[in-house]
């Protein structure tokens, strides 16, 4: 067997970004902005709905101030589109545009873009703006929604419905219910949550009136979709006529994928002022200006045998999709979905998936997109049928599980599970968290007048499907090796791990590769980066293009050593008849091309249609204080199936954060709308809590990989993975230690001291009467 590759597939490189970023050298949107350059600001709403009449010509003649954008001045601008709709029976959408016209929606729909020549002149204008506020009744979170003679979001949207539509076979489902030994129930809030990134949106624009070009510079998570976005749909310009630069971004989730309007009026300013714009959004204007993540209410039902094998499985879910539609928002709910099954044979299923309208942030992807809440529904469900029959959570598992020889398997909502061993990591996390002596350590917490808690998920998504991503790999003159694909880091560390994959190829250190994203016009095509799908498609577009190189490096190589090129192997950057000393390095093999430069690329593309499906068990322990409210997590324990580890020190960062995400919105994170004007209560970081490193335990990770055979380099995409096992978990180990302390078996995320604290009172209370 050879022995591995130094910096090739599987090993623990260290990310090449970050001695830059260390050190202060990272370049983001906002450092970039080209001086001079005017400073644009958003007026936005501050009612959650309203008639609105605006009047900006005292504003407009304000010193500094260069243009204001008002509806009225953009009539020839098409809405932002929503990119998901069924094929059969479409949906019609509600217009988004780009400014609001007569009427607002939500805290923060923007009604004016003002430019001025510094940021205080722009913000002295945008205050002298004139608008006459007509407030109207408001309607916040789906459950008010759709309640008879609730407020109208969309005066077209009778009950605030865009959709109500069946996953799965009803009737099926209804037969097996009807014959059930038992049936276990659940009700459950996934909260809406922020997608706290480091770097808030910031862009600029440069017109060059000479082309009648525009180059918008973004903090975005793919250039190609946005362009296509806003020249097709929004600024009606060929494409050719605006290149899209995305340099270092500072976290993504999902958030930052989406056209939104301030690229639009950037391009519009800058094209009618014929100067650069800027803008950047401040921390507050995010809470109010950038779409919003999961808000589900979901009712889930399991029907049972008497002795725990799962029949059945019916759920109602509504999601919130805020006052419009934004790029992916109604798929959420919908694809995830789709989920619900889990890793469980459960042969009838039916969802009812209703897509509601508030007035509220619209709602879109955010880090695991639909998965994560799927997952925290069926987890929740599976551990209130252990506690219906009483079984242990392990083992209504291991009976319900889907067996290895049951692989492919086909689940109910038509997704096909290609691999996997799901009861053999769910046994090591076990182990690991010595799950048997647990009662143990529950009973000396007890002495010390706690309550100690114990649950786990199993959990999987589907990920890596975005469609065609391609490659181009090619040599440069030097012998380093330039890699241009379409994907966007955010900080995953793609610049490391596509460099080892051109490493387990070439041989090459990473300092000799050199990978361009985000430009344009540099690179012709791409998907950016969601759905944790750079590895499984852009890492198999990069092995290929790779691949495609070395043989013409080889073909070339061949005709200077007088060989075939059979007989020719590459490595360390130099090309060699194998089992001799003659060999010729990359420069020198580059030379020999000449003007033929296609002899010095390689390209390919891939397309995940299938997907891949990474799984795996997640276990958490914590700690109650019965008297504060207050949980500790002492112990975390993941135990993943990602099929094969590209980089495990990479892969870890990825499943810590990921946690990390999760428990802050198991514990702690809310957005909250007042129920009365919509108002947003949760509006900064005074409101609204993160997890800090004090809230996290260590974490133990490792996998269990079983290569994925529908991807040619047996990866499972991992990105998102974290975020989906750690709600159930944490949340699972919470209800239960309250369940067998105190025979509470339900607490809804976030699961804060004050609502632990309420609980147990109310149980005390109700045992005292």
């Amino acid at each position: 067997m050879a022995a591995p590759i130094k910096f090739g597939v599987g090993q623990s490189v260290l990310r090449k970004e970050d001695d830059a970023l260390i050190r202060g050298r990272g370049r983001y949107t906002d450092d970039l902005a080209p001086q001079p350059a005017m400073h644009a600001l958003v007026l936005r709403s501050p009612h959650a709905h309203a008639k609105f009449t605006i009047d900006a010509g005292r504003a407009r003649g304000l010193p500094g101030v260069a243009l204001i954008l008002t509806a009225a001045d953009i009539t020839d601008l098409g809405d932002l589109p929503c990119l998901f709709n069924f094929e059969v029976d479409p949906f019609t959408g509600p217009p988004y545009p780009i400014l609001a016209k007569d009427e607002v929606r939500h805290v923060g729909d923007a009604v004016a873009f003002v430019v001025a020549d510094t940021i205080d002149h722009a913000r002295d204008a945008v205050e002298a703006i004139e608008v006459n506020w007509s407030p109207l009744p408001a309607v916040a979170g789906v459950a008010n929604a759709v309640k008879k003679g609730a407020p109208q979001v969309w005066p077209n949207k009778p009950g605030n419905i865009l959709f109500d539509v069946p996953v799965g076979d009803k009737k099926a489902t209804e037969e097996v219910f009807a014959k059930a030994h038992a049936v276990a129930e659940i009700s459950i809030v996934n909260p809406r949550v922020v997608a706290s990134f480091m770097e808030t949106r910031a862009a600029h624009c440069e017109y060059d009136a000479k082309r009648d070009h525009l180059t918008l510079t973004v903090g975005s998570q793919g250039s190609h979709r946005l362009r296509d976005v806003l020249c097709q749909n929004v600024l009606k310009i060929p494409v050719e006529k605006m290149r899209v630069i995305c340099p270092d971004v500072g976290g993504g989730f999902g958030t930052k994928l989406f056209p939104y309007r301030e690229y639009a009026l950037l391009a519009v300013a800058s094209r009618k002022l014929k100067k650069t714009v800027r803008w950047a959004a401040d921390r507050s204007e995010h809470f109010i200006g950038d779409a919003q993540g999961r808000d589900n209410v979901t009712t889930a039902r399991m029907a049972l045998a008497e002795d725990g094998k799962f029949l059945g499985m019916d759920v109602d879910l509504m999601g919130d999709m805020g006052a419009y539609l934004s790029t992916f928002g109604p798929y959420i709910p919908h694809g995830g979905a789709g989920m619900l099954p889990g890793l469980y044979d459960i042969q009838a299923f039916h969802c009812r998936v209703r897509t509601v309208f508030t007035h509220t942030v619209p709602v879109d992807a955010y880090r695991g997109a639909g998965r994560p809440e799927a997952a925290y529904v069926v987890e929740r469900l599976v551990d209130a049928c252990a506690r219906k029959l009483g079984m242990t959570p392990d083992a209504i598992r291991k009976k319900n599980f889907i067996q290895p020889k049951a692989l492919p398997y086909k689940t109910a909502t038509g997704k096909v599970y290609d691999s996997g061993d799901f009861a053999a990591h769910m046994k090591r996390a076990m182990e690991v968290a010595n799950w048997k002596d647990f009662p143990k350590r529950a009973k000396l917490a007890k002495k010390a007048g706690l309550v100690r808690g114990i649950g786990m998920s199993s959990y999987v998504e589907i990920c890596g499907t975005m469609g065609d991503e391609t490659a181009n790999v090619r040599l440069d003159l030097n012998g380093d090796v330039t890699v241009l694909i379409g994907t966007q880091s955010s900080g995953q560390g793609h610049h490391t791990a596509y460099a080892q994959i051109v490493a387990e190829q070439f041989g090459l250190p990473p300092e000799r590769v050199h990978i361009h994203q985000g430009d344009t016009d540099e690179i012709k095509t791409g998907l950016g980066t969601g759905g944790s799908a750079s590895i499984p498609t852009g890492g198999v577009c990069v092995q290929r293009a790779t691949q495609d190189l070395g043989k013409k490096l080889k073909e070339l190589a061949a005709e200077a050593l007088e060989t075939s090129a059979g007989d020719l192997e590459i490595n360390n950057g130099v090309v060699r008849i194998a089992g001799t000393d003659r060999s010729i390095s990359f420069a020198d093999v580059a030379k020999r091309a000449g003007s033929d430069t296609g002899k010095l690329n390689g390209s390919a593309t891939f397309n995940s249609a299938d997907g891949t499906y990474p799984n795996g068990t997640h276990i958490a322990e914590v700690e109650i204080d019965p008297a504060t409210g207050i949980i500790k997590i002492i112990n975390y324990v993941i135990v993943d199936d990602f099929g094969v580890t590209l980089n495990p020190m990479l892969l870890a960062g990825q499943v810590h954060g990921g946690v990390t995400q999760g428990i802050g919105q198991a514990l702690m994170e809310q957005v909250v709308y007042s129920p009365s004007d919509g108002q947003l209560m949760t509006a900064t970081y005074m409101d609204y809590a993160l997890p800090r490193a004090a809230d996290v335990s260590s974490i133990h990770f490792e996998t269990h990989n079983v290569p994925c055979k529908t991807n040619p380099m047996g990866v499972k995409g991992a990105g998102e993975a974290g975020a989906i096992g750690s709600c159930p978990a944490v949340v699972n180990a919470i209800i239960e230690g309250l369940w067998r302390e105190y025979k509470i078996d339900h607490i809804d995320m976030p699961a804060t001291a004050e609502r632990v604290w309420i609980a147990i009172r109310e149980h005390q209370r109700r045992h005292s009467l």
